[in-house]
């Protein structure tokens, strides 16, 4: 059985677990392990995690899969992005799925109630940034519509960016 809840404070950790093992995952051979190791210190910590659920417009959300935990979603509403025109535009900023439930639909499942969430929350579409190699992610955000609207370095250290597509869906 598949469940999507709203997270909060209380699941920091769960999130910042989740984020550390699925970034390393997908994102381990980018950069040397120094960096990747210093960038999952920072970004995917319980106090990190703790500060965004005072950000308004930042909202996560976590699904389980027969009980265990799958998966998180973060969206940032009423964002911009400057290789798009529309405004009230969400910002999809991660959504990751542990490797032991790919292939089960479920990261479709988080993804299409991230999509509902937008649309309740009276957006015009949803952009996101994803590394340039990680092309299951690219192929995914193709087959679900996104177009390639830009280009964005994201910064895994002082030393080292690695090449992102922005992408967007309009709704």
């Amino acid at each position: 059985m598949v469940k999507i809840i709203k997270a909060n404070a209380t699941h920091s950790e769960f999130i910042a677990r989740i984020g550390e093992q699925t970034f390393f995952e997908s994102h381990g051979h980018s950069a040397s392990k120094e960096d990747i190791e210093s960038y999952i210190s920072k970004t995917y910590n319980k106090e990190a995690i703790l500060e965004e659920f005072n950000k308004e417009k930042v909202l996560y959300h976590l699904i389980y899969c027969d009980g265990d935990i799958a998966g998180f979603s973060k969206i940032e509403l009423v964002t911009t992005n400057k290789n798009i025109a529309d405004l009230n535009i969400t910002k999809l900023d991660r959504i990751y799925l542990l490797e032991g439930f790919h292939g089960k639909q479920i990261g479709t499942r988080l993804f299409q109630f991230t999509i509902e969430l937008s649309k309740k929350q009276y957006q015009n579409g949803i952009w996101l940034a994803v590394w340039t190699e990680n092309q299951k992610a690219v192929n995914f955000y193709q087959k679900m519509d996104f177009k390639v609207v830009g280009a964005f370095d994201f910064k895994i250290s002082e030393t080292h960016s690695n090449p992102n597509h922005i992408m967007y869906l309009k709704y």
